[in-house]
């Protein structure tokens, strides 16, 4: 069950309406990188949460703080549209602005959503939820989700240098700090399973029969010209504590030559096939 109040969760003012940067703010709604992707896998994270259920509970109340994000941003879309032009004749009449239409501001913003925001990312292609990630598996999921907050932060952070209004900055910088708070949650977490060590390899329940251990601590130089770059993972101990870090320059493939052999003659391929 889910409650909603009539305020936003932050502030929102436009001091200066532009339907371009309402264009630029849909990434933040229905990008990759928006709000639209962490509430929802938080949520899917939530819904699948095994375990200690405090861990349940942070998912479920960002994921629903990440829906009050998507309002406010709602929001802004729709402030930044407040003056935009609404017909070709009157974008025309306004010459050489014709910027707005033509060459700037999303048309579906007045063919489909009569000057608000839609579930869409900066180029008005639909966010599809195929960048969901909830494996039900602790560690993994909140790896992801710091990559997520990073690359909300990445986005709010261009954003903000996009515009000179007040208002918009001012809204933006409450994004920014919201996303370093969930950055730094979900590595808390990580850190309170036992550290990022104790978390590696991922899941850290796969028995070592199962794995090809002579196999997990090399890192593979496929250049033709170019030695292996070195640094943490070139030698010296590896992160999970099992083994040491080393480097293969020169690897020689270990399969063999693949082959399908003939064609079957049920298999509709030509007769020359088979």
């Amino acid at each position: 069950m889910f409650h909603h109040s009539s305020k936003l969760q932050y502030e929102v003012r436009c001091d200066t309406p532009n339907p371009l940067f309402a264009k630029m703010l849909q990434q933040a709604i229905g990008g990759v990188e928006g709000e639209i992707r962490v509430a929802m896998q938080y949520f899917f994270q939530a819904m699948g949460a095994r375990g200690d259920a405090k861990y349940r509970d942070l998912l479920m109340m960002t994921a629903t703080e990440e829906l009050s994000h998507i309002e406010f941003l709602g929001h802004a879309v729709a402030l930044n549209l407040e003056k935009a032009p609404v017909s070709m004749q009157e974008e025309a009449a306004k010459d050489p602005i014709v910027n707005a239409i033509l060459g700037g501001m999303n048309p579906r913003h007045i063919l489909s959503s009569g000057l608000s925001a839609m579930p869409v990312n900066a180029n008005g292609v639909p966010f599809d939820m195929s960048h969901i990630y909830a494996t039900g598996n602790l560690a993994a999921d909140m790896m992801a989700n710091a990559m997520a907050e990073g690359s909300g932060r990445v986005l709010a952070s261009r954003l903000y240098t996009m515009t000179d209004d007040a208002g918009m900055k001012d809204m933006l910088s409450f994004l920014i700090a919201r996303d370093t708070m969930h950055q730094q949650q979900w590595l808390a977490v990580i850190e309170e399973l036992g550290g990022l060590a104790a978390s590696l390899p991922i899941p850290n329940s796969t028995p070592e029969s199962h794995e090809a251990l002579e196999h997990s601590y090399y890192f593979l130089n496929t250049s033709l010209d170019k030695p292996a770059p070195q640094g943490r993972w070139s030698s010296g101990p590896s992160l999970d504590g099992r083994a040491e870090f080393s480097v293969k320059e020169k690897p020689e493939p270990l399969g063999q030559v693949p082959s399908l052999g003939k064609a079957r003659p049920d298999s509709a391929a030509q007769k020359e096939q088979m």
